[in-house]
């Protein structure tokens, strides 16, 4: 493999546009997986903003460009998925049919280690060496909303008819049900990350806009479009004002949900769960295949969903001292972590104990 390594700001426009191409190219040939927007170039280059160590490996052969391969690197040579923590969609862009040794492609890297915990299906050489794997439940709407929409009334009757009356009795109660798609306004975008702070710390979890990084990649993705690729913002309104709002990443074929949240006043209407109604609708309209709820059980996401596709967590290692101490180092609180998730006699005692922190700290 000829590998050539860069910044972000080094990538030229036309390697931009033949990753994107990739992307296109890998849904028409039974890979859709690849097109998800956190694998996006647009992605990458907005994390370089605001991560230091950010890098692009692009394989080439016979002199065109055949892979991209974002990662972040550190001092000492620990590689990490880009964006790591924030990203639901991992792995290397390729052409179809286009096979790489994971080590070598290290080695290139500078890297004596790459760890994922999203990694997209189809990646052999790195699915080999994954510690495990997870659901991410999406919503299909390749055929239409209504037909979305009747499959969900037969998946989950109770659920689709209670929603639907939620909202028509939160048009009745507050005011005018409005559904805005593609919402412009940068000051909704601030209201929407203000009621998810609020709920990371009402919740106990730890709230991912207090790191500048992400408010900053956040915004910055909000201002990004281009022919293939943009932030999206979607609101509900009911009386003219916002009672929910959800923040993802878009491609033409994929809506990668990512940061839901809503007025809490609002909560007996399930806003919601009518706004992800809304999205898909939304998202039908515009052509889109298929919204990706992300890697997680939940209640609604059960509700939702038409299907799942699979993501895998791991690491991806050469022979280097610092690959197995930084693994002996990670493996047992990913371990920790994976167990308490899967088992509710175990998560749900934790995620009530979380809860009374964040009121406890609501209070203080």
């Amino acid at each position: 493999m000829d590998i050539s390594v860069y910044r972000p700001g080094e990538l030229t426009a036309a390697d931009r546009a033949a990753w994107s191409a990739l992307q296109s190219q890998a849904v028409e040939d039974g890979s859709p997986q690849l097109a998800n927007p956190f694998l996006a170039p647009e992605f990458a280059l907005a994390v370089g903003r605001t991560r230091r160590g950010t890098r692009i490996a692009a394989v080439r052969e016979d002199g065109e460009p055949v892979a991209f391969f974002p990662f972040q690197r550190s001092r000492l040579g620990v590689g990490r998925a880009v964006g790591l923590g924030v990203s639901d969609a991992q792995g290397l862009v390729h052409r179809p049919g286009f096979q790489w040794d994971s080590r070598e492609l290290l080695h290139a890297c500078g890297l004596s280690l790459w760890e994922f915990d999203h990694l997209v299906e189809g990646q052999k050489p790195f699915e080999a060496v994954a510690s495990g794997s997870f659901a991410s439940p999406v919503i299909d709407v390749d055929q239409g909303f209504a037909h979305y929409l009747q499959a969900l009334r037969k998946q989950s009757p109770k659920f689709t008819r209670t929603t639907l009356a939620k909202e028509r009795r939160l048009g009745r109660d507050v005011g005018e049900v409005r559904y805005v798609h593609d919402e412009r306004d940068p000051a909704v975008l601030r209201l929407l990350t203000g009621w998810k702070s609020a709920q990371y710390r009402r919740t106990g979890r730890s709230d991912r806009f207090a790191r500048p990084w992400i408010s900053h990649l956040v915004d910055q993705l909000f201002h990004t479009r281009t022919a293939t690729f943009s932030g999206l913002l979607s609101v509900l309104y009911a009386g003219g004002r916002p009672v929910a709002a959800h923040f993802g990443l878009r491609t033409p074929t994929v809506l990668a949900c990512w940061f839901p949240a809503y007025d809490p006043r609002f909560a007996k209407y399930s806003p919601g769960l009518v706004l992800h109604l809304r999205m898909a609708e939304g998202a039908a309209a515009e052509g889109t295949a298929y919204l990706d709820l992300g890697r997680g059980g939940k209640a609604y996401k059960d509700s939702l969903k038409t299907r799942e596709l699979i993501v895998s967590e791991g690491w991806v290692t050469r022979r280097h001292p610092v690959a197995l101490g930084y693994r002996a180092r990670r493996a047992p609180v990913r371990a920790l972590r994976n167990t308490v998730l899967a088992r509710p006699g175990l998560f749900d005692p934790a995620d009530r104990l979380l809860k009374r922190v964040g009121r406890i700290r609501e209070g203080g």
